[in-house]
């Protein structure tokens, strides 16, 4: 009996250590998976090496014309070390830009880069690193994420990137925005990801530690100029200083030189006084072809009448890098909306992280009672764990139909900071049940991931919005609630007469949910002349408008349009799961863009190698430069530790040992009392 007590005690001792690192976090050593699979701290003095090529400055120059913007940025490193260096680096841009330009700099030495095929790119890297030459190499990741890497930096070198961009701003409900990232947001790989979508790498980039002070400057100007008087212009994420000297133009800058501002996006917004924006063309003429672009302002939005019911399914992110502000704002903000909701709408909320846990098997009435529990099923989250959105939305798919199918509208809504580097399979899971259900989202922090927030929106025929403060969360829950209950414009169809065009993209036009305007890019031959129209069904009744293509001058200076075109195709081809599964087919067709147009895509490179030998040694040392965590993001996003309560597994597995160790005081107690029986009597 003494023996099953002692082997019962040491199962429990086992079962409770089993848990202590998940319960606080702790990370093997020993382990290379976790080490590849997710971002570690980089140990401030722990190596020498790891500040000997430091990010000095961040300078952003965008110049936006109208709805175009166009952007150089230069960072400037230095080797302050005493060996050469051959150093990494991760950086985010903006999902709609198209990178067609970089060159390097090495004191009064600069060399443009050239465009090449991924893997042809990577080789003359490598060879010039093994020779001893200064290079550069700059891929794709993400759409909005991209890696640098230079080789053979001299001890005393400056080193000076830049990257030439263009994307286009879109008009939504009144308000322009334009957005720079400043800092790729930790990414969580999940351990059953599937690595064909591609290396995880750049998801392993060190951070450095919660409220860090940044190791460089950083400086953005905006010279904005828009041809109608400009109304409204705030920056929701920095302190700015503002010149207009004429109401159509202004020039930003920075306000706060203190203030770096590198562990957040620029956000800057504003609106067009005066008049209302018109629907207009740009016709860009060629040496080879011939583009435009159409923009196409929709009507007013109008209440519908009779708004028929609807199914929301909530997934909300309660792991790690959600722990603090954005999982408070969270809470707000899926508590404004579940709280509106009218009682003939059901509903559902499902709460992820490593695990799903699900409210209900089936979608319940928007009912006191049942809004009531939802609410305090949320404000018992903390947050912890990895971020598996994937088998999250699985399971919000699969929760059965509303009884009333045909008639209620199903929704599933996203609440998430976008902390996770699966965004293929997430695209695949929301492409692959449209013909049911719409998808929304919602972005929550300081600089997401707005890749996979735009992309769950785009595959899905939704909408995505970004809440940035607290303070935003109420009204953004209330757009989201006109935004969802009344489409713009639907059964949208675009008609040429006597315009010939053709490569037209996007191929099809969704429903307009929001007043944003229809665009359209495409090639055309011949004279700009006929007309072109546009029918649909608004609020009101039938929708037409008509544009005459011979008042628009064909310019051989729009030339920003043919790099939209050409990046509105990749993402058509690739982005978003709209690939029709012919992966070798796409392959070719966006490696053959990339190269045409010196445009960065995921097949496609720039590199560029200096001449001369400057290494004749042969020596380096290997530089993974540390990132700022975004503002706001807790140390959990990157092992720093974990918070027990979110997880059901480990719940589970803590109940289980506190049973047994219970079970083992009382049978020892109770042994202990029955021997003491036996001796009494």
């Amino acid at each position: 009996m003494k023996k099953k007590k002692t082997w019962l005690f040491i199962l429990s001792l086992i079962l409770l250590l089993s848990l202590c690192p998940a319960a606080y976090g702790g990370e093997d050593g020993n382990d290379p998976v976790d080490k590849t699979l997710a971002p570690y701290f980089l140990v401030e003095g722990a190596d020498p090496s790891s500040d000997s090529f430091p990010l000095k400055d961040t300078k952003v120059s965008t110049t936006i014309n109208g709805v175009i913007a166009e952007t150089y940025v230069t960072q400037t490193y230095g080797n302050e070390g005493s060996v050469p260096v051959n150093a990494s680096y991760v950086f985010p841009a903006s999902t709609r830009v198209s990178v067609h330009g970089m060159k390097m700099q090495i004191g009064d030495k600069a060399v443009t880069a050239r465009i090449k095929e991924k893997e042809e790119a990577r080789q003359e890297f490598t060879a010039a690193k093994s020779q001893g030459k200064s290079a550069s190499l700059l891929e794709q990741q993400r759409p909005n994420v991209f890696t640098m890497k230079v080789a053979n930096i001299m001890p005393g070198d400056t080193v000076n990137i830049e990257l030439h961009y263009t994307e286009m701003l879109v008009l939504t409900e009144g308000t322009y925005e334009f957005v720079f990232p400043a800092v790729v947001g930790p990414r969580y790989v999940s351990p059953s990801s599937d690595q064909k979508e591609g290396g995880h790498e750049w998801a392993a980039a060190p951070y450095q530690e919660k409220n860090a002070a940044p190791k460089g400057t950083y400086d953005i100007a905006v010279s904005l100029s828009t041809g109608v008087p400009i109304t409204g212009l705030a920056c929701a994420s920095h302190k700015i200083n503002v010149e207009q000297p004429v109401d159509s133009s202004a020039r930003i800058a920075l306000g706060d030189p203190a203030d770096h501002g590198g562990d957040r996006d620029f956000i800057l917004r504003w609106q067009l006084a005066g008049q209302a924006v018109k629907s207009g063309l740009m016709l860009n003429t060629g040496e080879k072809e011939n583009f435009f672009m159409l923009m196409v302002q929709p009507p007013e939005r109008v209440s519908a009448e009779d708004i028929p019911s609807r199914e929301y399914i909530f997934v909300l992110d309660v792991s790690g890098s959600m722990f603090g502000y954005p999982l408070d704002t969270a809470k707000e903000l899926i508590e404004d909306m579940v709280s509106n909701l009218r009682e003939t709408d059901t509903f559902n909320l499902i709460l992820f992280s490593n695990n799903a846990i699900c409210m209900s098997p089936e979608s319940l009435p928007a009912t006191d009672k049942n809004v009531g529990q939802a609410i305090d099923l949320i404000n018992r989250q903390k947050g912890g764990g990895g971020t598996e959105l994937a088998p999250a939305l699985k399971k919000a798919a699969g929760i059965p139909m509303d009884p009333r199918a045909g008639t209620v509208s199903r929704s599933i809504v996203v609440i998430t900071d976008g902390y996770m580097s699966d965004e293929q399979a997430i695209f695949d899971i929301v492409s692959g049940n449209l013909d049911t259900t719409s998808f929304f989202s919602f972005g929550i922090g300081t600089s997401v991931n707005r890749y996979l927030i735009d992309g769950i929106a785009r595959a899905g025929g939704g909408g995505s919005f970004v809440v940035t403060d607290p303070a935003e969360a109420a009204d953004t829950a209330r757009l989201f609630e006109t935004y969802i209950h009344s489409p713009v414009l639907t059964d949208i169809h675009v008609d040429y007469d006597g315009f010939d065009v053709y490569d037209i993209e996007p191929t099809a036009i969704p429903t307009l949910f929001a007043q944003k305007p229809i665009i359209l890019f495409g090639k055309w031959r011949g004279r700009p002349a006929g007309a072109i129209h546009i029918t649909g069904k608004s609020g009101t009744g039938d929708y037409s408008q008509t544009i005459q293509v011979s008042e628009t001058a064909a310019l051989g200076t729009n030339t920003a349009i043919p790099y939209l075109w050409a990046r509105t195709r990749v993402e058509n081809l690739m982005d978003y799961g709209f690939n029709g599964g012919d992966e070798e087919a796409v392959r070719k067709e966006v490696t053959a863009l990339g190269l045409d147009y010196s445009m960065m895509t995921s097949y496609t490179s720039f590199v560029a190698v200096m001449d001369e030998v400057r290494n004749t040694t042969g020596e380096g040392r290997d530089v993974d430069q540390p990132l700022p965590l975004p503002l706001h993001v807790s140390d959990l996003a990157v092992g720093g530790g974990y918070t027990i309560g979110s997880e059901p597994d480990i719940l589970l597995l803590a109940a289980a040992a506190a049973l047994i160790l219970i079970l083992n005081i009382r049978n020892t107690t109770a042994g202990s009392n029955h021997a003491g029986g036996k001796n009494d009597g």
